[in-house]
């Protein structure tokens, strides 16, 4: 029994495990269908490629006796067809141009090739019309029997533009086009004839096997080659596109050339690959340019090229060299648009803002040379360029200034970039300009801090009067009780708060951490001190600019000097100077005066700033020190020898840093300083030598106030340009340190 049960369950296990293996292979057969169909994509998923049919001279005729309406046109429906233009095939190629021909220009015809398989060499010009261009010509007066048959009138003006394009660009772009010559000639000669094309051309997804060639042809209508495949040479060589011209995401596997094209209206290039070399030198393109997107992987020829609209170069990809030499641009757009290698922009014209928003230079951009108008410069806030590994080229003294970033957030590392290039090209004037912007930048940002309202402190009757309107302001102040604010951006958050909300007060808006008083103060100093260096110095970056400042201080206070010194007093006996020392004072005064504003109003950037704040440092104190001297009077011995000595052992130009405005109480002192004398009729020019003294610690003899009979409010005038001479020297060293080529590279470059 034993056996026979052992013997039963062995059985039954057998059966079990063949049961096992009997569902194991559909459910293998199951999980397989279900990866396959994970993997495969639907049928409807899949983009059907079209049934191509072959091109018979039977299959021609019949789409030429019966044309499709197109947008309100006839056009030839030679859709989903293999074309073959071999040269085995040549009697079939021969007819195809012949037959195409007559129909396309008798009829004015469009051609519809979307889908298509070309095969071997299109000479799409050779389906145009031949005809001569020349002024008679298109104007059809002395042969309007044998021109104006052919043109319609609007076809006739479409011409005529051409010679408008002509005379504008006869010294720019197109001095040496055949079309050109021939229009601003009086005869016909046979290169001044030219292809034109009534219809319109769609190529959409047209797949070309051989060379394209459209050279000299003249485009009446739009040209659609929408997702098109040129797998061999393009030739578009002084073709002229009267209408809107379309290939987006066209692929051009070969050198495609444009050279001396003119574009009349929309020109899209939006997603193109240009896998060769690309040539668009000497074209015009008139209307909107369009070339977002694209990619460029061999050399990109734009030399010679007029861009009168925007020309959009915005997330485009250069993988070679791109010439832009001599170019003239209304607006050009190269946001985000990488240069792998070298760009020239030599000798080009930009008439309005360059905007580099994100683009990266990787290599070299030259703009040697190249013209900006008043309303031009680049743009580059977040530009990304690495001055160890690429460089950036431009006039020295003139490039620097072209440079515009609208904040200093987010773009300080874009500024030292810059800065570090123009150093190492020992461009010292160009590098000091983008400091200067970089602490103008500062300055914006410090004065907000100050000024704007911070959302993170404000009060709800701040946030009221500042235009929000109640709800808006108690929303904000409940988010803030929860979070702080960490860019104003945020307050698009609130429900309450719109877009234009936002921007109408984004300007008046800080986000910040709260000051305290203290933190207030500091940053009230700093904001002070920097606006005093950027005003009188430029940030220690104009030399010129500093010269003007302290030439005019000279001036001005040895005018007061000289005042106080040789105008004391009318009753009862005068002591006043003379009628020559008094012409000589103020004429000497107005010539110093007249070169210090001149340097000032050269170089400083806001002038009259300058001059205003120059004004309240060196005017406010002394005047009143006049004022009172002259109201109260001086009654003192000496009154009638000078309050100014001069070291009577020396006389030759002498650096006097250590030097104090009045001399030592030692007898001996007052035996080496002798008073000036007022006899002399230079003696005028002593009192420019003290302030000169005073201000620049140099000077030709050392002048200073004597020790005993002297006013307290002369001496603290003295002491007071003394005390600005010592921030001014300061001021003059740390701006050579930062001009003066060498030191400055010593100082900087690391």
């Amino acid at each position: 029994m034993e056996k026979l049960f052992f013997k039963r369950r062995e059985t039954l296990r057998k059966a079990q495990r063949n049961a096992e293996k009997t569902l194991c292979v559909p459910l293998c057969c199951l999980c397989v269908l279900l990866i396959l169909l994970c993997l495969t994509p639907p049928a409807w998923a899949v983009q059907a490629q079209p049934e191509r049919t072959p091109l018979t001279l039977e299959l021609l005729q019949e789409r030429l006796r019966t044309p499709m309406l197109r947008e309100g046109n006839l056009t030839v429906d030679l859709r989903q067809m293999v074309i073959d233009l071999r040269p085995e095939n040549l009697s079939f190629r021969d007819a195809f141009y012949q037959l195409l021909r007559k129909e396309l220009n008798a009829k004015s015809l469009g051609l519809d090739l979307s889908y298509s398989l070309i095969q071997g060499d299109f000479v799409g010009s050779d389906l145009g019309l031949r005809t001569p261009l020349y002024a008679q010509g298109i104007s059809g007066d002395k042969l309007r029997g044998v021109y104006a048959p052919i043109f319609t009138a609007t076809e006739q003006e479409q011409l005529e533009r051409l010679r408008f394009v002509c005379l504008q660009s006869l010294t720019i772009a197109l001095p040496n086009s055949k079309d050109c010559r021939s229009l601003l000639g009086t005869q016909s000669t046979p290169v001044s004839e030219i292809t034109v094309f009534r219809g319109a051309l769609t190529l959409v997804q047209t797949r070309f096997n051989g060379e394209v060639k459209f050279l000299n042809t003249f485009f009446l209508q739009s040209v659609d080659a929408q997702n098109a495949t040129f797998l061999q040479p393009t030739n578009w060589t002084e073709t002229r596109f009267s209408r809107p011209v379309n290939f987006t995401n066209t692929n051009f596997r070969q050198p495609s050339n444009f050279q001396s094209s003119v574009f009349f209206d929309k020109a899209n290039f939006k997603q193109t690959q240009f896998q060769e070399t690309t040539d668009f030198q000497g074209s015009i393109f008139i209307n909107l340019a369009n070339f977002n997107q694209a990619s460029f992987k061999q050399l990109a020829k734009f030399s010679r090229v007029q861009w009168q609209d925007h020309a959009d170069f915005s997330d485009v990809r250069f993988s070679n060299q791109a010439q832009f030499t001599k170019a003239s641009f209304n607006q050009l757009l190269l946001i985000e648009v990488t240069f792998e290698q070298a760009v020239s922009f030599r000798e080009a014209e930009f008439n309005q803002p360059v905007n580099l928003r994100g683009a990266s230079i990787l290599n070299q951009a030259d703009f040697s040379d190249a013209r900006f108008t008043t309303e031009a410069y680049l743009s580059v806030p977040g530009l990304t360029f690495n001055s160890n590994q690429a460089k950036i080229l431009g006039n020295p003294g003139q490039i620097g200034k072209m440079f515009c970033i609208p904040t200093l957030q987010g773009n300080q590392n874009v500024l030292r970039n810059l800065g570090q290039n123009f150093r190492q090209q020992q461009q010292v004037t160009d590098a000091n300009q983008l400091e200067y912007t970089k602490q103008q930048l500062r300055l914006t940002e410090l004065n907000r801090s100050l000024m704007a309202t911070n959302i993170n402190s404000a009060t709800i009757a701040s946030l009221i009067n500042l235009g929000f309107s109640k709800t808006q302001a108690e929303a904000i102040a409940h988010r803030r009780r929860v979070q702080s604010f960490r860019n104003s951006s945020e307050l698009l958050t609130l429900a309450d708060i719109d877009l234009e909300k936002y921007m109408q007060l984004s300007d008046r808006l800080v986000v910040t951490e709260p000051l305290s008083p203290g933190a207030w103060l500091l940053q009230a100093w700093s904001w002070l001190a920097l606006s005093i260096l950027l005003l009188l110095s430029g940030y220690g970056t104009d030399f010129w600019l500093v010269f003007g400042v302290g030439g005019l201080a000279i001036a001005y206070f040895g005018l007061l000097f000289w005042l106080v010194d040789r105008y004391r007093r009318l009753h009862p006996v005068p002591i006043i100077p003379t009628y020559y020392e008094t012409t000589s004072i103020l004429i000497s005064f107005s010539f110093l005066t007249f070169f210090s504003l001149l340097a000032i109003f050269r170089n400083a950037e806001q002038p009259w700033l300058t001059l205003g704040c120059l004004l309240m440092i060196i005017v406010p104190i002394p005047v009143a020190l006049l004022f009172q001297l002259y109201q109260q009077g001086r009654y003192h011995d000496l009154m009638n020898v000078s309050y100014f000595t001069e070291d009577g052992t020396f006389r030759q130009l002498r650096l006097l840093i250590g030097r104090l405005p009045v001399i030592p109480r030692n007898e001996t002192f007052r035996e080496r300083y002798m008073p000036l004398l007022w006899n002399r009729r230079w003696n005028w020019l002593s009192y420019y030598d003290f302030s000169l003294n005073n201000l620049v610690k140099l000077g030709f003899n050392d002048i200073r106030l004597r020790d005993e009979h002297l006013p307290g409010i002369i001496s603290a005038l003295a002491w007071y340009q003394w005390s600005l001479g010592v921030i001014y020297i300061t001021l003059v060293l740390w701006t050579l340190s930062r001009t003066i080529p060498g030191l400055n590279l010593l100082i900087y470059l690391k």
